[in-house]
């Protein structure tokens, strides 16, 4: 005589019935961690980035790359940067003078004016490019090839930043160096020594450098899902788990 059906009492649950269901979990919290992950580095190497350009913007208009104290009188300064030069005395206070010439200049300021604005606008093309393709922002999602593209292209733009701000102040440093030392010049001539603005620009062009690292290694590490990625996997949660003979288990 057959039995009757009983709902809720078919019989003792597989031990391989949960298996599913706890796999599919922990596939979908290691996507969310993954996700997380993604969007803090990308979120950490932007505002580095962002960082460092204000930097560099700064640097670029400081009078401080050089600074000249006069030992006969030291109630006198003197400061020299990209595009002009300063006198700051005591009782008068700061009087500037901008340049008359660009061809006038040494090489290393003229050269160094020109990297600092393609730094500058490298940096600012950078911000554009990387804040427009991060995970977290629901455009593009339907193509993840484009926003991964572009997010390293940001990447390669905040390197290409990095150097053209690193590249001057270091050359101006290397020539400050050298003039100081300079043999053929006597001991009571004032030497010029580092102003503020090269150490400003070696932080600008390191945290240009490191934003763009933590860029390119988000882009390139594990693909995570989109935002609403997340609703599509907790959609296959609901689903119901499989026994091993392929048929769905409606007892849960």
């Amino acid at each position: 005589m057959a039995k009757a059906y009983i709902p809720g009492n078919i019989g003792p649950r597989s031990s391989h019935s949960c298996q599913p269901r706890t796999t599919v979990a922990h596939v979908v919290r290691s996507v969310r961690m993954a996700f997380v992950f993604r969007v803090a580095m990308q979120f950490v190497g932007l505002l580095l980035s962002l960082l460092g350009w204000v930097l560099s913007m700064i640097t670029t208009y400081l009078p401080q790359w050089k600074n000249l104290n006069l030992d006969l009188n030291e109630m006198e300064n003197w400061t020299m940067g990209l595009w002009q030069a300063c006198v700051i005395q005591e009782e008068v206070g700061r009087q500037c003078k901008a340049f008359d010439s660009f061809l006038a200049l040494p090489a290393e300021l003229r050269i160094s004016r020109i990297l600092m604005f393609l730094s500058n606008g490298l940096g600012l093309l950078g911000l554009l490019v990387s804040g427009s393709s991060l995970d977290c922002l629901r455009t593009g999602e339907t193509r993840r090839g484009l926003k991964k593209g572009l997010l390293i292209l940001g990447g390669i733009l905040f390197w290409s930043a990095g150097l053209s701000a690193l590249a001057p102040v270091s050359w101006v440093a290397y020539k400050t160096v050298q003039e100081f030392w300079d043999e053929t010049v006597p001991e009571i001539v004032p030497r010029w020594e580092f102003g503020e603005a090269l150490f400003l620009g070696w932080f600008a062009g390191l945290f240009l450098l490191v934003g763009g690292c933590l860029l390119n290694w988000a882009a390139c590490s594990t693909q995570a899902a989109p935002a609403s990625g997340h609703q599509a996997a907790a959609e296959t949660l609901t689903r119901g788990p499989y026994l091993e003979n392929g048929t769905t288990d409606l007892r849960t």
